[in-house]
């Protein structure tokens, strides 16, 4: 594993690098860093390049100072210039949560050109914004609106040496093995860095101050080959967001994890391996086992699924 400090659109980003062959850009979420997806970098680096970056405001990389420096559209540029920055020409997009909501957006927006999707455990924008129209995932969804409160939420989650963080991820996970004392410890000491839970929270209070120039750039229609995976037990979002992607994304492939939680590459990383490589690759995407198809879980017909689903 490789470290590395890389210049790109006005910051410094840490960048985890291993492996050689057909790069993969990784965008973890929140409240993560780059470390999320070791499980995923130690089993594909045989056959691609992973590249990890820490998000801007997460573990190595540059904190902006001020909640504009987190609009979507500045982190969607961060995308493009860290592909600058790879020289890559081919470069497969991946994200889990706040990741994979900059993913969408890229995937619909983004100024240079993307060969593949891999989106975890964060819906398309268009069907969150409708679920957040009902009760089940407004109260889910509470913490975003928390969030926005001035200095409370750093102080909630910086008490006890970010004992909150640690608790987000133990949890809300299904095997809670996955999650030991000492992976913990890690996730509570990169946001208890100056600056770090605040770069942290300034992403929700962009998205919601930022939410009248989201909806007037509209909703793009997202031909990229896209493979969606998902945990079913997310005590955040819940799987009825699901339904209605293929609306959307007009190459979708669609696996569900059943009992494994919002952490799936943490959670079940052979199985979410498994399913990258085989789509990667052109082959058949496994079902994880009691895993609900698309046709079945969306009340969709067999005829609409796409992508080898």
């Amino acid at each position: 594993m490789e470290h590395l400090t890389v210049r790109a659109n006005g910051a410094a980003f840490h960048v985890a690098r291993v492996g050689t062959g057909k790069p993969l850009l990784l965008l973890h979420g929140w409240p993560e860093f780059w470390l999320t997806w070791e499980p995923v970098m130690a089993r594909l680096a045989d056959r691609y390049t992973l590249l990890a970056p820490d998000l801007r405001g997460y573990g190595g990389s540059s904190r902006p100072v001020g909640v504009p420096a987190y609009a979507l559209e500045n982190l969607e540029e961060d995308v493009a210039a860290l592909i600058e920055a790879s020289g890559a020409k081919d470069v497969v997009l991946v994200g889990h949560d706040w990741g994979a909501v900059i993913a969408w957006y890229y995937a619909m927006f983004g100024r240079l050109p993307i060969s593949k999707l891999i989106i975890m455990n964060v819906p398309h924008p268009a069907l969150m914004e409708k679920g957040l129209r009902t009760r089940r995932q407004l109260a889910k969804s509470w913490y975003i609106f928390f969030f926005q409160l001035p200095w409370i939420p750093e102080w909630g989650l910086a008490r006890r040496g970010c004992e909150a963080i640690g608790r987000v991820f133990r949890d809300m996970a299904v095997d809670k093995t996955r999650f030991p004392d000492e992976v913990l410890r890690v996730y509570r000491e990169a946001p208890a860095a100056p600056g770090a839970l605040t770069a942290m929270l300034n992403y929700y209070r962009a998205l919601i101050r930022g939410l009248r120039r989201i909806r007037r750039r509209g909703i793009v229609r997202i031909d990229t080959p896209t493979l969606m995976i998902w945990g079913e037990v997310d005590a955040a979002l819940g799987k009825e967001l699901t339904y209605g992607t293929e609306e959307h994304v007009g190459n979708l492939t669609l696996r569900y994890l059943p009992n494994v939680s919002h952490w799936v590459q943490q959670e079940a990383p052979e199985m979410v391996n498994a399913m990258i490589e085989a789509w990667l690759l052109g082959h058949s995407v496994p079902y994880a086992p009691g895993g609900v198809p698309l046709a079945q879980g969306a009340g969709v017909k067999p005829s609409m699924m796409s992508g080898g689903s």
